[in-house]
């Protein structure tokens, strides 16, 4: 990919930030998606081609530590009970539960294994709200479901990480798979990521108090949102959970005890730039790389795929949320509703369908087409209804 083909990207994307005024019904990513979709065809971007690391090196860090350090930390500490249920017990239920029903409804249209329908539960089991949490937060008053969707999906991703590595050396290396084993790497990987974004955090934090310049703390924040990603993952745990935990530790460091009061102000003023800049690049890249996909028989198969993936999200929701009293308290059946249909599967679903293609081969090629086919489904269908439907709820609520 080339220089020139970035800067001309960026340009598209700053066009659409500034001329889509309607993005309560046509969110900017969306937007952003099929306008790469167009750009596939044109012969200058033919080259242009987004890969695993692209997404996991460059991007990913940057998007998840600004969403992590944004995220105030009382609604964290308000909502950490059902965010930490939905992002491991109700991860690992869906995934189950998913795989199993594809593998049943699989019959009629291709031959699909048991392992391998695991596999597509395990890629569309990480949620990507980006472009719905502004959504939820304009159409409803009450900012829990945004707090949990945006809570929920800063954690999933990392936890669905180690989900996918499990069923992909399953389905592509023969592996056997252990329960005690899984639950050991589980807790290995996701601990030690924790464990290192934190501490990695609290001595940036300690830094920024012997620092008074503005933009070398903004420097520190830069290092800590990719110095944190890249020590975990080199140390062989859970980068995407390291970098997430050392947002969460700035967010509530800014909050308690850093007293440079411009910091904040400082912080948000770079990373405001950084996020949508990112947010265009990777939208039109993947609608750019989705046309080398989608050209295969089986749509009404990736149709029901995606109706399958919110089904079961619905019924997950329900079991666990139903299983506390203080929860179903909380949340009642809109809430329920709008929690299962922000769930929009987006960018980690694509790098962990790119890690599959280069890290692990190209395995299946339907296998892939399927899923991106319902990632792409779930990213149209569920961005543009979401504003209309959390509408509906807040007046019929009135």
């Amino acid at each position: 990919m080339s220089s020139n083909q970035i800067l001309i990207l960026l340009f598209i994307g700053y066009l659409v930030y500034t001329i889509d005024n309607k993005q309560k019904n046509f969110p900017a990513p969306l937007v952003l998606l099929m306008i790469g979709i167009g750009l596939s065809f044109l012969p200058f971007f033919n080259s242009v081609h987004i890969t695993k690391d692209i997404i996991f090196e460059w991007f990913l860090p940057s998007l998840l530590f600004i969403s992590a350090y944004q995220f105030p930390f009382v609604h964290l500490k308000k909502h950490a009970g059902i965010i930490a249920a939905l992002s491991t017990l109700g991860l690992l239920l869906s995934a189950i539960l998913l795989g199993s029903l594809l593998y049943v409804i699989s019959g009629p249209f291709i031959s699909l294994s048991f392992v391998g329908a695991l596999l597509i539960a395990s890629i569309l089991t990480p949620t990507d709200p980006v472009s719905v949490v502004s959504i939820l937060k304009q159409a409803s008053k009450d900012p829990k479901i945004a707090d949990v969707v945006e809570g929920e999906s800063m954690v999933n991703d990392g936890t669905s990480i180690v989900l996918f590595t499990v069923f992909a050396g399953m389905y592509l290396g023969g592996e056997s798979f252990s329960i005690s084993s899984f639950l050991y790497d589980f807790a290995l990987v996701s601990i030690g990521g924790i464990a290192i974004g934190t501490i990695f955090s609290w001595i940036v934090c300690r830094a920024i108090s012997f620092t008074h310049q503005r933009q070398y703390q903004v420097m520190l924040s830069i290092v800590l949102a990719y110095g944190s990603f890249y020590v975990a993952e080199n140390l062989g745990v859970s980068g995407v959970l390291s970098v997430v935990a050392a947002g969460i530790m700035l967010s509530y460091e800014l909050d308690g005890f850093i007293k440079e009061s411009h910091y904040r102000e400082y912080l948000n003023s770079f990373w405001e730039v950084v996020e949508p800049s990112i947010l265009a690049l990777i939208f039109l890249l993947i609608g750019i790389e989705s046309t080398n996909y989608l050209d295969f028989n089986y749509w009404l198969f990736a149709g029901l795929i995606f109706v399958a993936s919110i089904v079961v999200r619905f019924l997950v929701l329900v079991g666990i949320i139903t299983s506390f009293s203080a929860w179903r308290r909380e949340f009642n059946w809109k809430d329920i509703s709008l929690v299962t249909w922000s769930g929009i599967r987006g960018t980690m679903s694509v790098a962990l369908l790119l890690s599959l293609e280069s890290e692990y081969g190209s395995g299946d090629s339907t296998l892939i087409s399927l899923t991106f086919g319902a990632v792409l489904l779930s990213l149209v269908f569920q961005s543009v209804t979401i504003y209309p439907i959390s509408s509906y709820f807040e007046k019929k609520a009135k």
